[in-house]
């Protein structure tokens, strides 16, 4: 019987959110508590790879978080972004986003229409004349580089942030029947907080096909594993599977 969930993703934006429907169907709780966070380099250690920011024309915002930790460490190294410059976004949503830091309008904005790098660099390759910046977490791969470098596009990879454990504190009640994972990083950071941990009769569930084989390199016993073609969310797949686990 399940009768308390940990999300380990922060709290949703709106009470809209499929997880809260869920709550009140199976009268379970759902807490809202991401196993780790993203926190932006210092000046010094940004200093260390040498890059200049502006020594480039363009930027490429992969998320919401490139584009805080980069406005965070302009504003902290008082590096004043001139009007020229040209933001490329992965999507519209992350587009938009940047209008928290520079009136969207008056500044030259691109993204592309499928969320993905592949829909974004025709609109680069436009722009070939542009030396690009992207900001990156210290845990990436080169499948960006890898792109850019095929279309001839001129570019540097910075690192700004880093995804680091969003410890526990000792008073902090740890009482789960269930826990679901979204990254490698949250079975990383279950571990750092409870190096004997014990799961037993607690349900853990991950989204993504990474996350499961971490949970299962760490010994663990997964429960519920999405997205899947009957269930592409993980609020789905939660549904499903509290319909039949505290139906039994």
């Amino acid at each position: 019987m399940i009768k308390k969930i940990l999300i380990s993703q922060p709290k949703p934006a709106t009470e809209k959110s499929p997880y809260y429907d869920i709550a009140q169907r199976y009268g379970v709780e759902i807490v809202f508590r991401p196993f780790i966070k993203v926190e932006g380099l210092t000046p010094a250690e940004f200093r260390s790879q040498h890059i200049s920011i502006l020594e480039h024309s363009a930027v490429v915002f992969t998320s919401r978080h490139s584009i805080d930790h980069f406005f965070g460490l302009c504003k902290e190294m008082r590096v004043h972004i001139p009007e020229s410059m040209k933001y490329f976004c992965l999507s519209e949503q992350i587009a938009l986003y940047i209008q928290k830091y520079i009136p969207y309008r008056k500044r030259k904005v691109f993204f592309g229409e499928t969320g993905k790098m592949e829909a974004l660099v025709p609109h680069m390759a436009k722009h070939k004349n542009e030396r690009y910046l992207v900001p990156l977490s210290d845990v990436h791969n080169d499948s960006i580089a890898v792109l850019l470098d095929a279309a001839g596009i001129a570019h540097t990879e910075a690192v700004m942030y880093r995804t680091v454990s969003n410890d526990f504190k000792k008073d902090e009640p740890f009482d789960y029947d269930m826990l679901v994972f979204f990254s490698p990083s949250g079975i990383q950071s279950l571990m750092k907080n409870f190096p004997d941990f014990v799961q037993g009769d607690i349900a853990i569930g991950t989204y993504g096909p990474t996350t499961a084989k971490s949970v299962i390199d760490a010994g663990f016993r997964l429960d519920l594993q999405a997205p899947t073609a009957d269930h592409p969310s993980m609020s789905s797949a939660l549904n499903a599977y509290l319909l039949k686990v505290n139906d039994d």
